[in-house]
């Protein structure tokens, strides 16, 4: 991105974000941040569809256009309400009740208010609330586009949201989001603005953020190393949809198509099910997020998905998971999940999930790595000697909004051997080897709580992933990778924590003879023994000048 581009939407985020926090009075981040997300939305596709509207009047008006009508201003109008002219561009239809400026220019009205909506007919709507308003025309848009059907947050009035506030949020806020710059798309800053949001929303609300929200420069690293370039990419854990952005954006960087990839989800928070939805609607990437919500372990919506790509970062250690699962479940491969813990239940069933030449990225809490306890020890073991487990990433502390305990990403493929990626890679015979990546050291604090990769820290494990995969290029490096083979990890009792194969990085020798630095080290510490019998000695006179004796 052009540094312009950084420094316009670095500063659209600050106002926006600090117009919205002075208008949330008393709506805790979990209200408040469906409140404003669905506003981002209704803004949005109001915008695009105005857009094309625009567009379109100009070929209209065009005599040179294969489009042109004349001067005839009611033909024009009555065909800038034709539907087709928008869906052919994948544009959503949006009615005039919900249309933007309808919202905006209307929100004030006293209730009872007749309003006449005009479009090709004339229509008369009464106004009770802004919060109603906007229920009827989010449930206007819904009904006129089926990939929308019960995915948008129709309850303003039910959440009982201060109109004030609302209006404040509507005129102040998303009101203010341009949707055009010189060389960012509108879907572009809608995407970054919305995105940004659940970063802020998930600092506000702590625990509850993060279940639906990933640090961008993790995903961004898991699926720099996937490159899901071409095939069906699947979250079974999804929250918001952060893996499915980021491979649109590793497509579009690398010249691909975004029609290459099938995008599979599924999620179990109904509110998150249709942030994620959103998410993709306004980026126009199909997705199938299954029937709606629903429980992964117990009600599978793609059970006979086989994927290509696998990506998740679902909740650290989950205790009450098993309800309504067997224990003879086809997905348990390498071995029955312990009841008190859904680690190697999200790690199988992501595997259940992989096309032969599938590969998958887990993120998981370090103790999965050497966990012997209720057969963890044994799934590990069994997925190491069938030779499925690639690689290894042990992640830096303080990363996530939401949790303290230290993480890894387990790095798993249905095939080792050697064969061509859909990315124009040529991977190497990688069988009976483990890459080991220690990553604790990379990182700087972007805050005083949170952690963050820099773009060359991800380059960095990226390209030592890739190297090695390629054979080309890769040496161990000690405190940082090490490829190591199966029989090395056994000796180790098959535990996978990076730290114990990549050893500790070699000092740097001075010069200096053993010797001489002894006895340059204890005339310091001898020195510095002098001078604190000297300040001792100062301090007590100057008690005893104070009438106090130590």
């Amino acid at each position: 991105m052009q540094k312009s581009e950084q420094e316009f939407l670095s500063e659209l985020d600050k106002s926006l974000w600090n117009a919205a926090d002075r208008l949330r009075a008393n709506l805790d981040a979990a209200e408040y941040k469906h409140v404003v997300l669905g506003l981002i939305f209704l803004k949005y596709v109001s915008d695009s569809f105005d857009e094309r509207r625009s567009e379109l009047e100009r070929q209209f008006r065009d005599k040179d256009h294969e489009y042109y009508l004349g001067e005839d201003e009611e033909l024009i109008h009555q065909e800038l309400e034709t539907r087709d002219f928008y869906t052919e561009k994948n544009v959503f239809w949006v009615p005039a009740l919900a249309r933007w400026k309808t919202i905006q220019d209307n929100a004030t009205l006293p209730p009872g208010t007749k309003i006449q909506i005009k479009n090709g007919k004339t229509t008369e709507y009464e106004f009770r609330s802004i919060n109603k308003l906007i229920d009827d025309a989010l449930e206007k848009i819904e009904s006129e586009n089926d990939k929308l059907k019960n995915v948008l947050e129709k309850r303003y009035a039910q959440r009982g949201v201060d109109s004030s506030v609302l209006i404040g949020i509507i005129n102040n806020v998303v009101g203010k989001i341009p949707f055009q710059h010189a060389s960012l798309h509108a879907k572009d800053i809608l995407g970054h603005v919305y995105e940004y949001f659940l970063g802020q929303f998930a600092l506000a609300e702590g625990k509850k953020g993060g279940q639906y929200y990933t640090p961008k420069s993790i995903v961004t690293l898991i699926v720099e190393m996937l490159q899901p370039f071409k095939g069906r990419v699947y979250d079974p854990a999804m929250g918001s949809g952060g893996f499915f952005v980021q491979s649109e954006r590793f497509i579009e960087e690398h010249k691909g198509r975004l029609g290459n990839i099938s995008v599979y989800g599924q999620e179990s928070n109904p509110t998150t099910w249709r942030l994620a939805a959103m998410n993709m609607a306004i980026r126009g990437i199909d997705f199938n997020f299954g029937k709606g919500p629903a429980n992964t372990y117990s009600n599978d919506q793609h059970p006979d998905l086989r994927a290509d790509f696998v990506m998740a970062n679902p909740p650290f250690n989950m205790k009450e998971w098993k309800a309504g699962v067997k224990d003879e479940d086809p997905r348990w491969k390498f071995g029955i999940p312990p009841e008190n813990n859904a680690n190697f239940a999200w790690l199988q069933h992501m595997f259940y999930h992989l096309a032969p030449n599938g590969s998958l990225g887990l993120l998981l809490a370090n103790g999965s790595m050497s966990s012997n306890t209720n057969n963890e020890g044994e799934i590990r073991k069994k997925l190491l000697t069938k030779d499925h487990i690639e690689c290894m990433v042990a992640l830096p502390g303080q990363l996530f909004t939401n949790t303290q305990i230290p993480a890894c990403i387990w790095f798993l493929t249905q095939n080792k051997n050697a064969r061509d990626t859909a990315s124009g890679r040529k991977l190497r015979d990688r069988s009976g080897e483990v890459l080991f990546i220690d990553a604790r050291n990379l990182g700087y604090m972007k805050d005083r709580v949170v952690r963050d990769f820099t773009s060359e820290d991800i380059k960095k494990i990226v390209s030592t992933y890739h190297n090695w995969q390629e054979g080309k290029d890769y040496e161990n490096i000690a405190a940082f990778c090490y490829a190591a083979q199966l029989e090395e990890i056994a000796k180790h009792d098959f535990v996978l924590t990076p730290g114990r194969y990549v050893g500790a990085a070699e000092q740097e020798e001075d010069g200096e003879p053993f010797e001489e630095k002894m006895q340059r080290l204890t005339g310091q510490l001898k020195t510095q023994f002098e001078e604190g019998v000297k300040l001792e000695g100062e301090i007590r006179k100057n008690l005893a000048g104070l009438g106090y004796e130590l």
